[in-house]
Order: C-alpha cells, then sequence, then structure tokens
C-alpha cells in the first residue's frame, strides 16, 4: 500500500521588509512521500516570501501543469509561477509563458541550477530570478520540523531570519539571473 502525504501546519508571522508585507496566517502542508524536508521548508519559503492575495500552493510533485506555490489574479489568471528546487528548462520555458511573471526558490548549488538552463529555450529567461536559499538555514529549519510548527519568517536587506520552533536562523537569499537572452 502506498503512503499518503503527511500533513505539517504552520502558524506563521512574516515581516517581509523589503517588499513591507507583515501577516499572520496559517499554512497546511501536505508533504509528499517523496518530497525531501529541504524542498518543502523552501517551499514553504517560497510562498511566504512571495505572499500576497491569490497565492496558493500548485498540485504538488505529481501534478506537471503547476508550479510549486503559484498566484491568481481575481479573475483566476495566473500572474506568478513560482518554481522551487531545479527545474528543468521546459517546465520553466512553459511557466513563463503562462503567467506574468516567474521566479524560482532553491536550495540547491545555484551554479549548477543555472548551468542546467544555459543554451536552453526559455520564455523571458532573462527576467527570470533564481533566489537561492543559505543551504545552511534550510538544513536547520529541516532539523526543526515538525507537524505542528511556529514559524517567523523575516526578510530584510537580502537577509532571512527564521524561527522555527524555538531554533533560530539566518541566511542570505541571493539573487541570480540566466546570463544568456531569453527565447
Amino acid at each position: 500500500m502506498a503512503m499518503g502525504s503527511t500533513m505539517h501546519t504552520f502558524e506563521v508571522d512574516l515581516a517581509d521588509v523589503d517588499r513591507g508585507v507583515y501577516e499572520q496566517f496559517t499554512l497546511r502542508v501536505a508533504r509528499h512521500p517523496s518530497e525531501t524536508a529541504p524542498f518543502m521548508v523552501t517551499r514553504v519559503l517560497a510562498f511566504c516570501l512571495e505572499y500576497t492575495e491569490g497565492v496558493v500552493f500548485g498540485g504538488g510533485v505529481s501534478t506537471v501543469d503547476e508550479p510549486a506555490v503559484m498566484v491568481r489574479d481575481l479573475t483566476g489568471s495566473l500572474s506568478a509561477w513560482i518554481e522551487v528546487g531545479a527545474p528543468d528548462a521546459a517546465r520553466l520555458h512553459s511557466g513563463s509563458k503562462s503567467a506574468e511573471r516567474a521566479v524560482v526558490y532553491t536550495h540547491r548549488d545555484p551554479e549548477k541550477v543555472l548551468a542546467n538552463w544555459r543554451g536552453k529555450t526559455i520564455h523571458r529567461a532573462s527576467e527570470i530570478p533564481l533566489l537561492a536559499v543559505d543551504p545552511a538555514l534550510v538544513a536547520g529549519a529541516a532539523d526543526a520540523l515538525e507537524r505542528r510548527n511556529a514559524l517567523s519568517v523575516s526578510r530584510t536587506e537580502g537577509q532571512l531570519y527564521l524561527d522555527l520552533n524555538g531554533t533560530n536562523l539566518s541566511g542570505a537569499l541571493v539573487e541570480h539571473r540566466i546570463s544568456e537572452p531569453s527565447a
């Protein structure tokens, strides 16, 4: 019998000084059996750092036509395609064409992610930021994960500060760009 997803709940206190977003909300996150803890942490951080009206989690790892996180406007149109990890170029190309804005959050080596995209066709490639979350921050957060979580996320001047269940973590959020012209 196949294992089902594990539910995690996050009581989030968000202070995104860089964007002027201050909110408190509850997230219920289904973690697929094939999803690693660092990937899920990055997915939760992407949701928080992109928090706006209409932000939702995508269909998950088994849904190929949706990103990890997305934003829909009041008409239902896709306004932001937010990937996590190291999506392939074709997926990023498709996502960039279907939304006004695309962004990727990664906990992986950003140079390796960028190397996999170089020379490939990606719609508006030069406009897509790759935001690399400090791997030590992600690893520390993954170690502190529980089924019920109290999460405080602060971003200021490109630095992330987390308090996850009493574990304090900090690290950089570094923006990279695809160096080749878009298709």
